[in-house]
């Protein structure tokens, strides 16, 4: 068969190379090369896209945080994250925003001017705010400092002395930290012991100056809140304790009762000696909330998913240095929560983060098999347009059957020459048909033995001519006038 299709193709190329035209078909030649730079191109199209999306899944993504007040523990934790992200060339970068505060914060969440911030759990969080981790667990705590005892002992309460919550009634309040937040908080907290807000005065400090702040005013108790170890609420339990005095701590022994009426609220315990020794001198119950790193619920998963492995990965670094600022914990993935956790940070948490294939692998295999729909209809449209090729081919070799049939009984040699002519142009026809693809090799075999069956007559018929004796001439009669 391989000879047969060779000496075709030979023949084939002795007769088109009588004459250039430019209408011809390519040669099989030219094809493999313009199909070799095809597929070339088709290959570096291919690679320039899987380089493109190589880049653009591990180019790094900037997120913005806010987080407030300016100055404050929050923003150091915060930056100091960002430095070690980009130290690290992590994947997800951060780039800090100082707002006036957590409300602020959250505000910036709800427009949407931020994707991630830091917030009070206590505070009205926009819907759009879900929990990527804790930064830290906030306590209230309330203390009332010891009675006046000199002319010294200035910013000390006089009359009898506070030593349950109760005793506030009636009492002037200092809280540490102008954010509206703290009073509230502090509402929350006598209104469960049926103290009203008409019934105490409250007078706000800010969290730098306090020492100098609070002399002379004469307040009855305080209230600071804070990490358990916080400076801030350690320095202001210094600053009202004079002479070796110490201050009556206010335990919350209705904690339990706020916590089931305040999804934000929780009870909590303050250890023995958190804020210097016998500070207090025992642990007393009191009621904690969370500071939360949150995201916007547009987030993708996948980028969420990264910035908290990044956090809980650098965790260590972060808190070796502002041990007193934040403890880095998981969100809560409970779906009852108060603050429901991201998709992506929940995903992590639970060990339920996807991989690659996991994430794609529905894409792939839709993508596959349209590729192999694609590759069908072409094949399939591909045969449509060749149909009319098919069909002539066909009617092409019926006619080279009959002139079989016509080089047998033909007594002409310059008729059977002439069908040898047509008979080279059905070659040529067939071997293109064969190299478009409009025909199989099946067909063109078929053809082979046609083509072969004529050669046979012609030949045949060709030596019983030559065999025969020439007709006598006739003679040629002469008119005479």
């Amino acid at each position: 068969m391989n000879e047969t299709l060779k000496n075709l193709m030979s023949r084939s190329t002795e007769i088109g190379t009588t004459a250039f035209d430019p209408s011809a078909p390519r040669t099989p030649r030219a094809r493999r090369i313009a199909a070799f730079f095809i597929a070339l191109a088709a290959t570096l199209a291919v690679l320039a896209m899987s380089a493109a999306a190589y880049y653009y899944s591990m180019r790094p993504v900037t997120l913005r945080i806010s987080v407030g007040p300016p100055n404050s523990d929050d923003q150091k934790v915060v930056q100091a994250l960002a430095q070690a992200f980009a130290r690290e060339r992590s994947k997800i970068r951060l780039r800090v925003i100082p707002v006036e505060g957590t409300t602020a914060a959250a505000t910036s969440i709800a427009n949407g001017t931020t994707d991630l911030a830091i917030v009070r759990g206590d505070l009205d969080l926009p819907k759009e705010a879900l929990a990527v981790a804790t930064l830290r667990k906030n306590v209230a705590v309330l203390w009332a400092p010891p009675r006046a005892t000199t002319p010294r002992a200035k910013g000390a309460a006089k009359g009898k002395p506070i030593k349950k919550i109760t005793d506030l009634a009636g009492k002037k309040i200092g809280v540490i930290g102008r954010t509206p937040a703290n009073v509230n908080l502090l509402k929350v907290i006598l209104d469960q012991y049926g103290i009203k807000p008409d019934k105490y005065e409250v007078v706000q400090f800010s969290t730098t100056g306090f020492a100098e702040a609070v002399k002379g005013q004469n307040l009855d108790a305080f209230m600071a809140v804070g990490p358990v170890n916080s400076r801030i609420t350690a320095d202001a339990i210094n600053a009202t304790t004079r002479e070796g005095a110490l201050p009556t701590f206010l335990a919350i022994d209705a904690a339990d009762a706020i916590d089931q009426k305040y999804p934000a609220y929780e009870s909590a315990e303050i250890p023995a000696g958190a804020y210097g020794n016998d500070k207090p001198d025992d642990a007393i119950k009191t009621i904690g909330f969370n500071h939360h790193i949150v995201a916007r619920k547009a987030l993708p998963e996948t980028t969420v998913a990264a910035f908290t492995r990044q956090i809980f990965s650098m965790r260590q670094s972060v808190l070796a240095e502002y041990a007193h600022a934040a403890k880095l914990e998981a969100p809560d993935t409970d779906k009852d929560a108060s603050l429901p956790a991201h998709p992506g940070a929940a995903a992590y948490v639970d060990g339920e983060e996807k991989t690659f294939l996991e994430k794609y692998s529905d894409y792939i295999w839709f993508g596959f098999m349209g590729l192999s729909v694609l590759g069908s209809a072409g094949a399939w449209f591909a045969g449509y347009m060749r149909k009319d090729e098919r069909i002539s081919n066909s009617s092409r070799r019926d006619r080279l059957l009959e002139m079989i049939a016509i080089v047998r009984k033909s007594n002409n040699t310059e008729e059977i020459d002439e069908l040898q002519i047509e008979a080279d142009d059905i070659m040529r026809d067939t071997l293109n048909c064969f190299e478009h693809g409009a025909i199989e090799e099946g067909t063109l075999t078929a053809f082979n033995i046609a083509l072969e069956q004529f050669h046979n007559a012609v030949a045949d018929r060709k030596l019983l001519l030559m065999s025969m004796p020439p007709s006598p001439a006739r003679p040629s009669v002469q008119l005479r006038a």
